[in-house]
């Protein structure tokens, strides 16, 4: 299974990471996954989309505003896309690479690989719709950074990409959606906004697991929930300005008054 799993992970062919998840997720639904007693993970040395992307800095991308051209929209779709290509593989790695976990836990990140290849095709099929396709647009390796930086630690990797990255995305997304409303008599915007509010809706689960197997860790390694602000702070990422938080949203995700206040909001019950 690790072999399929290490397969998925470099595959830039969402068929592929489809097929082999798929596989991954039925073994381990039936079967205990044994581990070879020689098993190293890989780290990778290059995101999967590198051959077909143009990775390019942060502050180098271009930000449209403009979502009444084809090209101003598939700007944003692509974005998010890339969002959730990469979330696939972050989604995979925490099954590969952190191989002593419990079957949960294997399946809880097989699902939610699978969730995030189903978002992608969404919206990959909608950027095709534009008469665009993946890797049209510039994108930044962000995500793939963060699993480097906490391959060789499994509580700082579920600090940071689910209770981090992918709660961020909790505070985002409805957002976008609420920028979009005026435009939702454009079929592509109408589109768009069906597919954020089913990303919204699951993505809640996903912070909700990383949540899940956060505390799990912290009550193994005997740390109080407290931690995740130092290892906020361990990876610059405490100060990062957050202009809106999605206090409710959290609160679904497993986030407590205290954390959610501490992260910006002004009000909790």
């Amino acid at each position: 299974m690790y072999e399929l799993l290490e397969q998925a992970i470099t595959s830039d062919d969402i068929l592929i990471k489809e097929k082999l998840t798929a596989q991954c997720l039925a073994y381990c639904s039936q079967n205990e996954v044994s581990l070879p007693n020689d098993f190293e993970p890989l780290l990778f040395t290059q995101p999967s989309y590198a051959k077909q992307c143009d990775i390019v800095l942060p502050k180098d991308l271009r930000h449209r505003k403009d979502f009444d051209t084809n090209e101003g929209l598939a700007t944003l779709v692509h974005s998010i896309a890339h969002i959730e290509f990469s979330a696939i593989d972050l989604a995979l790695d925490a099954v590969y690479r952190y191989p002593h976990m419990s079957m949960d836990y294997k399946t809880d990140w097989l699902e939610v690989a699978s969730d995030e290849i189903r978002h992608f095709k969404m919206l990959e099929k909608l950027l095709k719709e534009l008469g665009f396709t993946y890797g049209d647009f510039p994108v930044h390796c962000g995500l793939f950074d963060a699993a480097t930086n906490t391959a060789g630690n499994i509580l700082d990797r579920m600090a940071i990409v689910p209770r981090y990255f992918e709660a961020s995305g909790l505070d985002v997304s409805p957002q976008i959606i609420k920028k979009l409303h005026n435009k939702r008599k454009i079929p592509a915007i109408a589109k768009l906004i069906e597919v954020l509010n089913i990303i919204y809706e699951e993505e809640i689960d996903h912070v909700l697991k990383g949540d899940r197997w956060f505390k799990y860790l912290c009550e193994k390694e005997g740390k109080d929930v407290s931690v995740y602000f130092d290892i906020l702070a361990r990876y610059d990422l405490l100060e990062k300005h957050r202009p809106h938080v999605n206090v409710e949203g959290r609160k679904e995700a497993g986030f407590s008054c205290s954390e959610i206040k501490r992260l910006g909001a002004r009000e909790c019950e």
